[in-house]
């Protein structure tokens, strides 16, 4: 350690040490070797020379490294493991998963056995049942050779077919020709309108913007402007883009605090603008976030269901009917799909509550730490009839180089087998149905999620999902620590601290551009109050993930002391200038799949 003396250090307690003690300078300062340039890169058709490749490898792998050591503004596990040492074997071998999961296909050099038990250990892990063909409650997945954004795209795939009435897996008949998308305005309960309208929170990931955009299904707000301009139940009767979350802290409008936190959910928000639309004959698609992606926040998923099921009961779409083909056959099905994208929570939120409920590991989380899962059930009495009792979880996803920690973006898709639906095409030629979104799919990763898993017991995950909530608490009190220091020094305002309860990110104040190059530091701007140039956020945030160490925290914290550590705040900069408009578009802070 070295000392430096220059200038005065954290508090302690209210009072300022003029010896702050920082790491090795040599071991978290150092020159970044840079990546190697286009001209070594460059590839000749005659091909390069050995020592010409190798020492374009070892630069790469120099550069990477570095960067991998100074990572903290995205949500990846940088422990591999040891994956290179037990898994190098299989990169011998092309292993493809092509098809469904559950059928053993024309390709034989597949891992599909690996992945039905990583898939198995999921369904347990978030209280579904393991697959079983002839259990229609039962949970179906794969491994995603995608992140989270495939199993979201596959997730709202499938959810708009089945609410639109087409077949489901293993019924017989031609496709339907009937089921067109009725007008809503001519919806009865003997002529439901069969167009899904999905439902999102602001602080949903980019992906849904692209996935409802392939899927040409609308949201709540682009069909509201459209058919019902002046009916809107909130925002003073005009529709949003999204539904409205929890804000930051210290905001000037008023804050809308479910129990857990800035970025989640307005429920009552939500309820509204899902009875509107429910009232109008819709079937509804629901997204609920479980980590989101800037925040890191979980929607009430438990709050949620609860507060949805007298809605969907009142307007029929808990059992409703649908019509098929030339001879109107009739089937029921619900008419509500409530997805869960739990890219980052749905990994490490169901150790947290094992953790809750063990003294053993000595940790009282900030809120009760919720449900999300299959295992959610609500119930609703009805006046004058029998309960209805109802799983309302329809699906979830997981990304598998998050908190797993993979080396390369995978993930999990699970739904439950009611759901399937048939694929548009049966190609004899893999020798199985193609279930899944990608076709050929990666089946290197399920071999990495199992070496994951086999190796890490469950009083482990516990462990690493309570020490990322230290840590992240931990670095919320060094950056306050940090913001007395410079307001004291050199008379800066706050550093807009701020943790969402539960999760593995603290947002701040965003620091200059050298240090959000070096800690690869995700940035956002946002407008605190709509037309105020003076109130935007320049905002930075970093993961504590499993892998993060107090030594890398405190690195990251001493830099934070320099005097340049942050840019003057001033509204005539070209800087800020050129992201005000940045700071009013839809989408911008929901970045990593």
């Amino acid at each position: 350690m070295t000392q430096v003396d220059s200038r005065p250090s954290a508090v302690r307690g209210d009072v300022f040490s003029e010896d702050l003690v920082l790491p090795d300078p040599e071991a978290w300062n150092s020159l970044p070797p840079g990546p190697p340039t286009a001209e070594q890169l460059k590839l000749r058709r005659t091909g390069l020379t050995d020592t010409e490749r190798a020492a374009v490898l070892d630069q790469l792998a120099a550069h990477l490294e570095y960067k991998r050591d100074h990572l903290l503004g995205y949500q990846v596990n940088a422990d591999m493991g040891g994956y290179a040492e037990d898994l190098g074997r299989f990169l011998r071998t092309h292993i493809n998963n092509i098809g469904d999961p559950f059928a053993d296909g024309g390709l034989k050099v597949n891992s599909k056995v690996v992945e039905q038990a990583v898939l198995a250990y999921f369904a347990e892990l978030w209280h579904g049942k393991p697959y079983a063909p002839t259990d229609r409650e039962s949970c179906w997945g794969y491994v995603l050779s995608m992140g989270s954004t495939e199993g979201n795209m596959y997730a709202l795939w499938n959810a708009r077919d089945y609410l639109a009435g087409r077949r489901l897996l293993g019924e017989e008949g031609p496709e339907s020709t009937s089921l067109t998308y009725a007008d809503p305005h001519d919806a009865t309960p003997d002529n439901p309108a069969y167009q899904p309208v999905v439902f999102y929170s602001e602080d949903t990931h980019y992906s849904f913007s692209k996935a409802v955009r392939v899927l040409n299904l609308p949201t709540f707000g682009e069909m509201g402007r459209g058919r019902y301009p002046t009916e809107c139940p909130i925002n003073g009767g005009v529709w949003p883009d999204d539904v409205p979350s929890a804000l930051p802290s210290g905001t000037d409008r008023d804050e809308r605090y479910s129990t857990f936190g800035p970025g989640s959910i307005d429920v009552d928000a939500l309820v509204a603008v899902v009875d509107f639309f429910a009232g109008k004959g819709h079937p509804i698609i629901v997204n609920l976030n479980f980590g989101s992606t800037f925040k890191g926040a979980h929607d009430p998923v438990r709050e949620v269901a609860d507060r949805l099921l007298p809605v969907f009961h009142r307007h029929g779409l808990i059992d409703r009917e649908i019509h098929y083909g030339q001879g109107r056959r009739s089937d029921r099905r619900r008419g509500f799909w409530i997805h869960i994208d739990g890219a980052l929570g749905a990994g490490y939120v169901p150790f947290l509550a094992r953790a809750e409920k063990e003294p053993k590991y000595g940790y009282t989380p900030q809120v009760p730490v919720p449900e999300f899962d299959f295992g959610v059930r609500s119930r609703f009495a009805p006046h004058d009839a029998e309960p209805v009792e109802l799983d309302m979880v329809a699906s979830i996803v997981v990304s598998g180089h998050k908190w797993l920690g993979a080396p390369w973006p995978c993930g999990i898709l699970m739904t439950k087998v009611k759901y399937q639906m048939q694929p548009p095409s049966t190609p004899d030629y893999i020798g199985s149905l193609d279930t899944t979104f990608a076709g050929s799919r990666n089946g290197f990763s399920p071999i990495v999620l199992w070496d994951h898993l086999a190796r890490t017991s469950e009083g482990k995950q516990v462990s690493l999902a309570v020490h990322s909530q230290r840590m992240a608490a931990y670095l919320v009190e060094q950056l306050h620590k940090v913001e007395a220091y410079r307001r004291l020094k050199f008379a800066e305002d706050s550093l807009f601290v701020d943790r969402t309860p539960l999760a593995i990110t603290v947002r701040f104040r965003r620091p200059s551009a050298r240090l959000v190059a070096k800690w690869s530091l995700s940035t956002v701007s946002q407008r605190m109050r709509p037309g105020d140039d003076s109130g935007i956020r320049h905002l930075a945030h970093v993961f504590l993930m499993a892998s993060t160490t107090q030594e890398k925290v405190d690195a990251f914290v001493a830099d934070l002391y320099a005097y340049d550590a942050f840019d003057a705040i001033d509204t005539d900069t070209e800087l800020h200038r050129a992201t005000a408009a940045l700071a009013d578009t839809p989408f911008a802070d929901r970045g990593f799949a």
